[in-house]
């Protein structure tokens, strides 16, 4: 899951970033609404975490702007205002959800979460494939029973993958949802934790390399 942060308050900005890092997220972080518009051109975002005051372009334009241009990605609202009538223009300007500050930062992730299993590409919080169990919820992975701890970066490859359902997914792709946009294009990161990955899940190997194309889960 790939995710822009909006936020004006560069403290707030980095204690979100790091935290949704933690639960296996790429993020990317910028401080206005001019660049948040500017990166939403760029990259493909599953969620969106918009503070609404922001400075220059306001986070009520960006919202507009998002659902204009009909991107698909899921918009959160953050805002000091907590009235019900905040609340219901914040919908109805496109968000898909609102928060109020101060919020629990549990809260937060679990309302990312809700809005991925909205998207097109929703599937069950839990996740199988062949003898391996992964639970988005809990970050909680095992294989024929028995749990496996994977790094951050690994549970967001597994869990593509496992999205996928056995289709290719190029290294190119992997970067750009699993990593954030400070990481070099042309670095071996996917190779490496493709590499731990199939070590961590042992044998039979599940995950595959399609020469030239990318990686896959298999059981051939």
């Amino acid at each position: 899951m790939r995710v822009l942060v909006v936020e004006d308050e560069q403290f707030m900005a980095r204690v979100l970033a790091i935290g949704l890092r933690r639960e296996a997220m790429a993020v990317d972080v910028v401080h206005d609404g001019s660049r948040a518009l500017e990166q939403l051109t760029v990259h493909d975002y599953d969620a969106v975490v918009l503070d609404r005051d922001l400075p220059g372009v306001h986070g009520d334009e960006v919202c507009r702007r998002i659902v204009a241009l009909r991107l698909d990605c899921r918009v959160l609202m953050l805002t000091a205002a907590s009235r019900l009538g905040d609340k219901v223009e914040g919908l109805g300007l496109g968000a898909d959800d609102y928060l109020a500050k101060p919020f629990d930062f549990p809260e937060l992730v679990a309302r990312l979460r809700a809005l991925y299993r909205r998207s097109p590409m929703a599937h069950s919080p839990v996740l199988t494939f062949a003898d391996v169990r992964l639970d988005t919820h809990r970050r909680q992975v095992s294989r024929a029973g028995t749990g496996i701890r994977l790094a951050p970066k690994e549970l967001a490859v597994l869990e593509l993958l496992m999205r996928a359902d056995g289709g290719v997914l190029s290294a190119e792709y992997l970067l750009d949802k699993a990593w954030d946009v400070h990481t070099d294009p042309f670095t071996n990161a996917v190779r490496l934790v493709v590499h731990t990955l199939r070590r961590k899940l042992g044998e039979p190997r599940l995950v595959h390399t399609a020469i030239g194309a990318g990686y896959y889960l298999g059981t051939g």
